[in-house]
């Protein structure tokens, strides 16, 4: 059995390659992102890139996928009930009371989101997976906490499932509460000093219990209080991953798909911005046979009159402005092609995002990166979500929901549609039945309160005490019955008491009955 510290310099061998190419792509694009181990406490200047092309690309790019997996206006899943339960346990007359009870289950979860620091994070980590193509999340009591390429190690079976993760930490041995061991030094690697302990991490899928298994080492002896359990479809260690490749443990960036084009942008942006140095220097020479002293050219003042000839002064020219001019071509057909690699050309400026703009943006970021969000709903949407949901129900802030009878179903991307897309569904639905049978057709088939019903989850609106319940359109259905019975006999007893008949001097008995119907008639009542 190896200890923490052996098991992930193991481990660390078959993510060395990987590292390398991550370091090289935060390098042209957002230096600070990924070190190697003995630069992670910033003992080593960071290089600074010639261009800022490539920190555009990837800090727009993680925008617009953060504006698709996490929606600021809509759920990125939606509760539903199975099909196959609605006709054994559930009656099927039931479904649209249930899809406003799981809307306002979706508002708690969502406001529980917003509340969180998620959001943070989650940018964070899909700024990694662009540049890196690798990021650890863990969801922890406290919130979540990415973890870099460079602070831990993973292992995979053949189908790409993890079976094993570990992570390496410094924490200040002053925090833990531990000495350093007698006559051990630090090595020097990760930045380790004497005053720091590297806090190992241990991860492993039990498959005896299904579960998930983990503790934290220190100096070979395991912490006290440090080992946990989760389940195994709710494990709060997310390990993500770009693009994946068969057999590999780690993923690929999208930097590295277009790492080409970027140094060949650094290359020339530095020729460039050095070429212009040199071409703005300006010297001017005087002939050694002149007449003109350099010391008087030189202390002349702007408008100055001194004795010279011109020929005998000149300008020290480069004489490069067509090889400048073909470099920056170049540079800007390469700049051109990685903006629209990676969707930095189109950009709408405005104050609020309609949901409609973000399934465009989640339909152009599918078509574009071809199946991203068919491995990130895999790997992150649903293990979060999976989690957040059972944080939620641990706590009692939202009720326990069956299995077997309620499924969460993720709608961000084009991986099925969502409230919006039901929204618009339905209303051309009902559009079209209006338009091509006409309205008695839509009066005589189609059900006003389910319609209004599924319009209202769909748009997620909470409809207690906005939309008149069965009960209350009933008896709102009587009341108005009972006044136009009223005003019915108003009427009635009104032509009867204009005519001679009603006279009572001359028909008393048709007078008396007309007197006691209008007393039998109630005012109408009060809503």
């Amino acid at each position: 059995m190896y200890k923490a510290r052996e098991r992930y310099s193991m481990l660390s061998s078959g993510r060395t390659q990987f590292l390398d190419t991550a370091v090289e792509c935060s390098e042209l694009t957002l230096p600070y992102l990924v070190r190697q181990d003995d630069d992670a406490r910033g003992k080593k200047t960071l290089l600074q890139p010639y261009q800022s092309v490539g920190a555009k690309a990837v800090v727009t790019l993680a925008a617009k996928l953060m504006l698709a997996i996490l929606p600021p206006q809509t759920a990125f899943f939606k509760l539903q009930v199975r099909d196959d339960k609605l006709g054994e346990t559930l009656d099927p007359m039931m479904r649209s009371e249930l899809d406003l009870s799981f809307s306002k289950i979706e508002r708690l979860i969502m406001d529980y989101i917003a509340a969180s620091s998620d959001r943070v994070v989650v940018h964070q980590a899909l700024k990694h997976l662009i540049v890196s193509g690798n990021a650890l999340v863990f969801m922890g009591k406290d919130g979540l906490k990415h973890y870099p390429l460079n602070r831990y190690v993973v292992e995979r079976d053949g189908n790409g499932n993890v079976i094993e993760i570990l992570t390496k930490e410094l924490v200040s041995r002053k925090v833990l509460g531990i000495a350093p061991p007698p006559n051990e030094k630090p090595n020097g690697e990760y930045g380790a000093t004497e005053d720091d302990a590297e806090v190992y991490t241990c991860v492993k899928m039990d498959e005896s219990s299904g579960s998930w298994r983990w503790h934290q080492e220190v100096d070979g002896m395991i912490l006290e209080g440090s080992q946990s359990t989760a389940p195994k479809n709710a494990s709060p260690w997310l390990v993500l991953r770009f693009n994946t490749v068969d057999g590999e443990d780690y993923g690929r960036g999208r930097v590295e798909e277009f790492i080409g084009d970027l140094r060949s942008l650094e290359g020339l942006s530095q020729a460039l911005v050095e070429g212009a140095s040199v071409a703005s220097k300006v010297v001017f020479l005087v002939s050694p046979s002149a007449t003109t002293k350099p010391g008087t050219l030189a202390k002349a003042g702007n408008g100055a009159i001194i004795q010279g000839r011109p020929e005998d002064v000149g300008v020290v020219q480069v004489g490069k402005t067509a090889d400048f001019a073909t470099a920056a071509n170049l540079a800007a057909t390469i700049e051109r092609r990685i903006l629209e690699a990676f969707l930095v050309m189109n950009i709408r400026n405005a104050e609020r995002v309609t949901a409609e703009e973000v399934r465009l943006t989640q339909l152009e970021l599918e078509q574009s990166l071809g199946g991203l969000f068919s491995l990130l709903t895999v790997e992150f949407l649903v293990p979060y979500l999976n989690r957040t949901l059972l944080i939620l129900q641990r706590s009692n802030q939202i009720p326990r929901l069956p299995k077997d009878v309620v499924r969460p179903k993720i709608v961000a991307g084009i991986n099925s549609l969502g409230r919006g897309q039901d929204n618009e569904s339905l209303t051309r639905f009902i559009g079209t039945v209006a338009q091509t049978l006409g309205p008695e057709a839509l009066m005589k088939f189609i059900n006003p309160t389910e319609a209004i019903k599924r319009l209202a989850a769909a748009q997620g609106i909470d409809v207690l005490n906005l939309v008149r319940t069965p009960e209350e359109l009933e008896q709102r259905k009587q009341m108005m019955m009972q006044d136009k019975t009223n005003m019915s006999l108003v009427d009635q007893a009104g032509q009867l008491a204009g005519t001679p008949v009603m006279d009572p001097d001359k028909n008393p008995q048709l007078a008396d009955q007309a007197a006691a119907v209008l007393q039998n008639i109630s005012p109408p009542p009060q809503e």
